[in-house]
């Protein structure tokens, strides 16, 4: 089956999203008005207003009704630096509830150049397929002698089939399993992915393999030549700023030594202070072993993506993705591992099979000490002995969550639900927000962190917000917040202070930005989307209309959670958070009042004590479509 479809012409956008019904083997395709895009703009902000639209709380996310969608932004395929991001957005299989995923990568941009905004995929197909998206032209095709590779060989077949041109995203084993912490992973051994969620498991659920897209179409934009201009202009700037000796030398994980001194990174389960071993896996550390070269993702001037080489020993790996500062936290520290090639070589494995390397991180580590304290035996685990600081234990187990062997097949379903599985005290043991776990920042360490958690749409989330970042000295945009909302351990002014913040990062998501790039505009990252956002579409935009954008794009977001079943009683840390103190360190006492701030919060979003938004809320946002429906 083949199509093809030439956009409507809409400067800055390709002009449709392809739509793919699996279950008829239909492809059409979907055109947005101006009014929708300039409302919701592109990447998380149009994928959540296809969901609230086609979704509910009757929609199972593993099944054939739920929607899938792959998002780009109208900067991506450009010239502009650091725009070149896509993001899935569905119902997660995880929490139940808002999904968003975002990769970095050559895929974004090569979908744009390959003639569409975005992907749409419902229904599920009856056997294996992938989707192939070619200068415009769109075919499903049998993907059976795909079906149990894993990601880079599924993305070494593409480059042989369709071009070294053509980059591709899929699903490896635990996504075919239908794991709830499965990845959807791009650029083949490059290994960027859309992680968080259980997306991959979503993808496998619709015996939907892999997507190839290829091309050379143009972006259209209404000031061409001015647009590459100020790109050009702003690459350098960005190249040679804050990031270029931090980030581009040492990766994401350049500040793993003073998270540790901080009280922010993982260890041990989040049951301990401070941790020698982090100079051993910090990024300096990587430079000066394992570190062969810097990584770009598309439309990157940057490069704090890692390649690695282990050239000897049981952990020898030819030249790989490198681990990233989430990994090194999640599979590191918080696993008591401080040997860099064993790590690389986990990251490699969970790349491999499509994993989260979060939510594995985590809930190997929930495994672990739950084997310590007696809730899981031997027995359960097929004869595996789990340790601290056991690399080849937990190498075991990520193997046996891909492949839902033994205890392995509840591991794989996410810490949440092995935890309520195992019963007893192990819910105590499992660190997640809504089911979704923990991504390496400790909210005892900052407590704006604490609040974006309980107020993420997805659940734990870091990048809702980013305000840890600032809390901890990076500096950021200046806000609408009095400077004592930077205090780690203070509460004055942080409703403001993590709702602005969201509101502001909606905004980079819609754009599927790199959120690195806000270190490169000076602080004032609004001034400069307003320029390319102008240059690109022709759009006669303020600073506080995109404010708004970012402000309504959250509060969809939350509507869409509200529409799904969530109640307040959701807005809550784990256990361990607010039951134990690290101990040591740098956060050793401190147990944020997340209730506190969430009073806060809500008066500041204008939503009432239980997390409804107001009548005037939805009027002034124009969402107010939304409030029968809730």
């Amino acid at each position: 089956m083949f199509e093809e479809r030439k956009g409507k012409m809409q400067y800055g956008y390709m002009g449709s999203y392809v739509r793919v019904d699996l279950t008829e083997g239909n492809i059409t395709f979907q055109t947005f008005s101006d009014e929708e895009l300039r409302k919701y703009i592109g990447g998380t902000g149009l994928g959540t207003k296809i969901l609230y639209d086609e979704t509910d709380i009757t929609t199972d996310p593993l099944g054939p009704e739920n929607v899938l969608t792959f998002n780009t932004g109208p900067l991506v395929g450009t010239k502009a630096p650091n725009f070149g991001r896509y993001h899935v957005v569905t119902k997660s299989p995880l929490t139940g509830k808002y999904a968003e995923a975002n990769s970095g990568g050559k895929f974004g941009p090569a979908l744009r150049k390959s003639g569409y905004d975005g992907i749409i995929v419902t229904g599920k197909a009856k056997k294996p397929v992938y989707l192939s998206i070619d200068n415009g032209k769109v075919e499903l095709l049998d993907a059976a002698e795909l079906w149990g590779k894993d990601t880079y060989e599924v993305g070494d077949w593409m480059k042989e089939t369709y071009g070294k041109t053509s980059v591709c995203c899929c699903i490896g084993p635990a996504g075919e399993n239908l794991s709830r912490i499965a990845a959807i992973m791009n650029d083949g051994r490059d290994g960027r992915t859309a992680a968080r969620c259980g997306v991959g498991a979503v993808m496998g659920s619709k015996n939907l393999k892999a997507i190839v897209v290829r091309g050379n179409k143009e972006v259209p934009l209404f000031d061409k030549d001015r647009f590459n201009a100020v790109s050009k202009e702003w690459s350098q700037k960005i190249a040679n700023g804050p990031g270029k000796d931090v980030l581009g030398l040492y990766g994401t994980s350049c500040g793993l030594e003073g998270t540790e001194v901080m009280g922010d990174l993982p260890i041990k389960n989040w049951g301990q202070g401070n941790f020698e071993g982090a100079k051993k896996i910090c990024g300096p550390a990587m430079a000066e072993t394992i570190l062969t070269k810097r990584y770009y993702c598309g439309q990157c001037v940057i490069g704090c993506g890692r390649v690695v080489e282990v050239k000897e020993g049981k952990y020898a790996l030819e030249e790989s993705a490198g681990p990233e500062y989430e990994t090194l936290g999640t599979l590191g520290a918080n696993l008591l591992i401080d040997d860099l090639a064993a790590i690389s070589t986990m990251n490699v494995l969970c790349n491999r099979y499509g994993l989260d390397t979060i939510s594995a991180g985590c809930t190997v580590s929930f495994a672990i000490e739950a084997f310590e304290k007696g809730l899981l035996t031997k027995d359960d685990l097929g004869g595996l002995e789990l340790k601290w600081g056991d690399p080849d234990s937990a190498i075991a187990l990520i193997g046996k969550i891909a492949r839902r062997e033994d205890f392995g097949y509840w591991l794989a379903e996410g810490s949440k639900i092995a935890s309520e599985k195992l019963g007893g005290i192990a819910p105590q043991l499992a660190v997640h927000v809504r089911g979704l776990e923990f991504p390496a920042h400790d909210p005892r360490g900052a407590n704006g962190l604490a609040l974006q958690y309980i107020t993420s749409p997805r659940g734990a989330c870091h990048l809702s917000s980013f305000t840890h970042d600032f809390e901890y000295g990076g500096g950021g945009p200046k806000l609408n917040f009095p400077d004592e909302a930077f205090n780690r351990f203070g509460y004055e002014g942080k409703g403001a202070f993590v709702a602005q913040y969201q509101d502001l990062m909606a905004l980079f998501d819609s754009l599927t930005g790199c959120k690195f790039v806000i270190f490169g505009f000076e602080g004032k990252p609004l001034e400069k989307i307003r320029m390319f956002l102008e240059l690109a579409t022709g759009w006669d935009i303020t600073e506080e209309e995109l404010m708004e954008t970012g402000e309504r794009i959250m509060n969809l977001k939350h509507l869409y959670n509200l529409k799904c079943g969530w109640t307040a009683e959701e807005a809550k840390l784990p256990y361990k958070m607010y039951g134990i103190t690290r101990g040591s360190g740098g956060a050793a006492d401190n147990i944020p009042n997340a209730g506190l701030m969430l009073t806060q919060y809500n008066k500041v979003r204008c939503w009432n004590e239980h997390g409804i938004p107001l009548k005037e809320t939805l009027d002034r946002l124009g969402l107010e479509w939304t409030a029968p429906s809730m």
